[in-house]
């Protein structure tokens, strides 16, 4: 009845069914069926209608009197909002993990506010899960697909794991040559992968392991600089330590071997309208990840 009484409000602003159906982009016919069903819902002519006259009853100007001001109001509430979703300037608030924030996703920043200054950034980098409805954010990124029905999600990407040492480490430490050997070493964990899903590339057998490790982390950045300091072996993100493989701070071990995959998510509350910058930001992620591969 509300779509109804909307078009009803119309109707008696165009003064005509076909103005009105043109305004609302319908067919005539569905304006006038419409009009004559909730005319039948609430047991009254409201319009008196012929070749030249248009002209409301009794019942008629009582029934727009009561919701005109209702209808304007929502009419002018949907255009500000279709104008602020649709915007690309304005705010823009975000949660994110510091780990790969300041890491891989470094350089995606500030592309990401070079390209569109007008987009007034609010980010928000905690390795904790924040709440997104709480907080009030437009949008996250998480590791990893989340459970709640109450969230939208995208994946975006993927980011590989390694089993890494330094090359002090291993001249101290004879290097494993297979998973077994692991449990001879070192191992410096993190929370996030209690467990290592192994996988070997050459013959895709897979392998769980659960380490038991010397030491417990929740950082991946101190993880990283105690592996790099010679303390043992650490099974990390492909993004916190390719510049370290590259300058030979890191040393991959069982290079045929890789741990799990982790899946990179967008996500945001699943009543809420993604406004035109939250889109273009998660696209501008998905985009930016894609060429890393």
């Amino acid at each position: 009845m509300i779509d109804n009484i909307f078009l009803f409000v119309n109707i008696v602003q165009q003064q005509s069914l076909s103005k009105a159906a043109a305004k609302l982009g319908i067919p005539a016919a569905t304006v006038s069926r419409r009009l004559k069903h909730l005319e039948e819902e609430i047991g009254s002519k409201l319009i008196h209608r012929s070749a030249r006259a248009f002209t409301l009853s009794s019942q008629g100007e009582i029934f727009y009197a009561t919701y005109a001001d209702i209808v304007e109001q929502f009419e002018a509430r949907q255009q500000l909002l279709e104008k602020q979703l649709g915007s690309l300037s304005g705010p823009l608030k975000v949660l994110a993990p510091s780990n790969i924030s300041t890491s891989l996703l470094c350089p995606m920043w500030s592309l990401f506010v070079s390209q569109y200054p007008q987009i007034k950034l609010d980010l928000n980098l905690s390795n904790d899960t924040q709440d997104l409805s709480a907080s009030q954010a437009d949008i996250a990124l998480r590791i990893g697909p989340q459970s709640s029905s109450a969230l939208y999600q995208k994946r975006v990407g993927s980011i590989q794991t390694l089993l890494v040492a330094s090359a002090d480490y291993l001249t101290h430490n004879r290097a494993p040559e297979q998973l077994s050997d692991l449990t001879r070493h070192r191992l410096i964990g993190t929370h996030h992968i209690s467990h290592w899903q192994m996988y070997n590339q050459q013959t895709g057998k897979q392998q769980a392991l659960r380490p038991r490790f010397n030491c417990l982390i929740n950082d991946v950045k101190l993880i990283s600089q105690l592996v790099i300091d010679g303390l043992g072996i650490a099974l990390l993100p492909c993004s916190e330590i390719k510049q370290h493989l590259e300058t030979g701070k890191l040393i991959r071990v069982l290079p045929l071997w890789q741990g799990p995959v982790r899946d990179i998510y967008t996500l945001w509350p699943s009543g809420k309208l993604l406004s035109n910058r939250a889109l273009c930001l998660r696209d501008f992620i998905e985009d930016f990840l894609r060429e890393q591969r």
